[in-house]
């Protein structure tokens, strides 16, 4: 998905505005998700966003979109954010976002996806990370518990180990 940056999509920097890229984020996310499932989606949560550099007005943006995996409902997508300089013709990644999307039905209640199948070692490592962020997520609302959280307590484990 490409926007450009108009003067109406500016803070008084000259530079895009958060909540205009985090929109254009979500929307790209939601095709994805919607592409995916074949249903209506709706924004779960956000995660993760990383504004690493500005994107100015005049240039143009670059959104790419990647489905990392999907649950029984919800689906994990990737969100990359880059800023073309069509006159110094210069590119530069600006963001990174994880958007969880749940697929449902005409009343709202969450409806199963179809499972996704990585088929490259890029591809299985995404699926993998996708599952522990999903475990942080859960462990940080509240909906599971420490002792329960095994994708995360190996990676502490792993960690530590490490360390010694």
């Amino acid at each position: 998905m490409s926007e450009i940056v108009l003067p109406n999509d500016t803070n008084n920097l000259g530079n895009l505005r958060g909540g205009k890229i985090l929109h254009w984020m979500d929307i790209c996310a939601a095709i994805s998700a919607q592409r995916h499932s074949g249903r209506v989606c709706v924004t779960a949560s956000v995660d993760n966003v990383q504004f690493k550099a500005p994107i100015r007005q005049g240039e143009v943006v670059m959104i790419e979109s990647r489905l990392n995996r999907a649950f029984r409902t919800s689906m994990e997508i990737e969100i990359e954010v880059w800023a073309e300089n069509p006159v110094a013709g210069t590119l530069r990644m600006s963001n990174r976002a994880y958007y969880t999307f749940v697929a449902i039905d005409g009343e709202g209640t969450p409806q199963p996806v179809p499972q996704l199948k990585p088929e490259t070692e890029e591809e299985q490592e995404r699926y993998e990370a996708a599952a522990r962020r999903r475990e942080f997520r859960l462990l940080l609302s509240g909906r599971l518990k420490g002792a329960d959280a095994a994708r995360l307590s190996s990676l502490i484990h792993e960690f530590s180990t490490d360390e010694s």
